[in-house]
């Protein structure tokens, strides 16, 4: 039967605000103003591949709540589940990002406490809608935020599970929304539900207190939950500029680990979005493919390392760049300078 979604997402769409060209925060007068939030990444990456995509997310009904839907729209992602919050204080949840350059690191300052999204039920979404997609994707950024999104992202997750969807998630920790015993303890509630895991392996040894190597850390959360498919990046930080990335998949059914050579010396524009890059370009291939796990780990290392290069949190690559980035990836021959 065909789904009227290939990918819905639930999770908190923000408003971004730069300081520009390497400035500080706390002394500069100008901002950019851009949209962003894990899970929006993750769709409108995916949307640009070719997968039908929608956001599931509460926003402000003022002009900034608008202007957040104007750029769903923008990225191709279909806005049908985007529900409004029209009380007097309905507001849309900020972050404030710092470039850095070595030595200074890049930092965040987030102003996203009592924002709208935090206050999205159950209730204010139609019932038809666990039924529309292949696949359901949310985070642990949406299980931290409040007790009311954490309960909301639960049930939806155990609604689309029974309607036969594919779950994926993201384990994606923030330390400044809550604790690794916090998201140990709920996320380890949720795995049951899950089909397609994303954890990089420094989480799961500082979060989920695994020991061993990457491959059999990985290994083991299929061996404790029903989970098929497992997703761990790794990132080496050269400095805040230069930047190598890869990952490996494991696939439980086939027992089968799949990796291929890092992408080195990344010229890093903006790392915000990058991973979530890697998982719109991991579910593309898994989606597309048939459970391909080769075709994920390759779209989402060139999705991954290719957003880095490009400003904002949204990324911007198309299915044929992306296809001629990873050609050039397993290129060993000579390779021009441009594409024209």
């Amino acid at each position: 039967m065909k789904k009227d979604f290939d990918l819905l997402s639930l999770g908190e769409i923000l408003l971004r605000l730069s300081p520009p060209n390497n400035e500080r925060i706390v002394r500069g007068e100008t901002f950019m103003k851009q949209v962003g939030g894990a899970e929006l990444n993750v769709v409108s990456g995916a949307s640009l591949l070719g997968l039908r995509t929608g956001i599931i997310s509460k926003l402000p009904d003022n002009a900034l709540g608008t202007y957040a839907k104007n750029r769903v729209r923008f990225c191709g992602v279909s806005d049908d589940y985007l529900v409004y919050d029209e009380g007097p204080d309905a507001r849309l949840g900020i972050y404030y990002y710092e470039d850095g350059a070595f030595p200074r690191k890049p930092s965040v300052v987030y102003d996203r406490r009592h924002a709208s999204f935090c206050k999205i039920d159950i209730d204010e979404l139609p019932e038809e809608m666990y039924a529309s997609t292949r696949c359901f994707h949310t985070s642990g950024i949406t299980l931290a935020l409040s007790q009311q999104t954490r309960e909301t992202a639960v049930e939806m997750m155990k609604r689309f599970k029974e309607n036969g969807t594919i779950i994926s998630f993201d384990v994606n920790f923030r330390g400044n929304l809550w604790t690794g015993p916090e998201a140990k303890e709920c996320i380890e509630q949720i795995l049951p539900y899950v089909d397609v895991f994303f954890c990089s392996e420094d989480t799961a040894r500082l979060t989920f207190l695994k020991e061993g190597d990457t491959k059999s850390i990985m290994k083991s959360f299929t061996e404790d939950y029903p989970i098929s498919i497992v997703a761990s990046t790794q990132r080496i930080v050269h400095s805040p500029k230069v930047h190598t990335f890869g990952s490996t998949i494991y696939n439980k059914k086939e027992d089968t680990y799949y990796e291929e050579e890092p992408y080195r010396n990344i010229e890093v524009v903006d790392r915000i979005g990058s991973g979530d890059a890697y998982i719109s370009g991991a579910l593309y291939g898994l989606l597309t493919y048939h459970n391909d796990c080769q075709k994920a780990l390759e779209y989402g290392n060139a999705t991954s390392s290719v957003k880095n290069t490009i400003p904002g949190d949204l990324p911007s690559c198309d299915l044929k760049e992306i296809d001629r980035i990873i050609a050039n990836h397993k290129s060993t021959g000579i390779q021009l300078e441009m594409d024209r």
